[in-house]
């Protein structure tokens, strides 16, 4: 095999270009797998020329699709497209709110959203700040971070298996830009399983885009892993303190 001389960057941003197709990316950029007419309605397209766009980024290996019975599901390839998705909302003009629905919308975003499948915005923010302080994660030198003694055994307290995110493929936790934000939250293995977990005990909930929602049992119950949480903590609203998300 011969020498790598270079990135095809251009084909890729060429995909990414088409405003249709970048409609349909960002509403896939929450992780979920939608079928062709959602995606058509989303970019504001016809069934047809949907169909067109989507065919070209699975060729592109931006979109993977799947089959289930007579039906097509379509989601981003991996996270690696997020990221590149939320790297490019870093460089680009900013679109301005036009209805008082679009300020609201924003705002949620802001505060806090799913980055393909970990947490980001001002909650993600947090979360990754509380994860450092707390030395439940520390620098392994380069540009990821890797789980502490701390970590473990607050992973087992929070009720998740560290043994499958340790041997996961991707990184274990590595710094995203926050486009809204312009700090950096998490992305990786780690806060993956994380905001799953968020999610499975109702912490957060998902809104009808990539936009979440901290729910009333959240604000109880985020902890700020400023301290290990215990089962007694997290089971006991009183006694554990707020991540802050605003």
């Amino acid at each position: 095999m011969g020498a790598i001389a270079d990135a095809d960057v251009a084909s890729v941003a060429a995909l990414m270009g088409d405003r249709a197709r970048c409609a349909m990316l960002q509403a896939l950029i929450d992780g979920s797998e939608r079928p062709a007419g959602e995606l058509a309605k989303a970019a504001g397209v016809s069934a047809a020329t949907a169909s067109g766009h989507l065919q070209r980024m699975v060729a592109g290996g931006l979109v993977s699709v799947r089959s289930s019975g007579r039906h097509r599901y379509y989601g981003l390839s991996g996270p690696l497209v997020a990221a590149a998705i939320e790297a490019l909302s870093l460089i680009s003009p900013p679109v301005e709110a036009r209805s008082l629905r679009q300020s609201i919308a924003a705002a949620a975003m802001a505060e806090a959203r799913s980055c393909y499948d970990h947490l980001a915005g001002r909650a993600g923010i947090a979360l990754r700040d509380a994860l450092l302080a707390s030395g439940l994660l520390s620098s392994d030198g380069t540009r990821d971070f890797v789980l502490t003694d701390s970590g473990l055994r607050f992973l087992e307290e929070f009720g998740l298996d560290a043994e499958p995110i340790l041997r996961s493929r991707r990184m274990l936790a590595r710094d995203c830009l926050d486009w809204t934000e312009r700090k950096p939250h998490l992305a990786g293995a780690l806060p993956a399983a994380l905001l799953a977990r968020f999610l499975e005990l109702g912490w957060l909930d998902r809104r009808n885009d990539r936009a979440l929602t901290v729910t009333e049992l959240g604000q109880a119950n985020l902890p700020t892993l400023g301290r290990l949480c215990s089962a007694e903590r997290i089971d006991n609203p009183d006694s554990s303190v707020v991540l802050p998300v605003a």
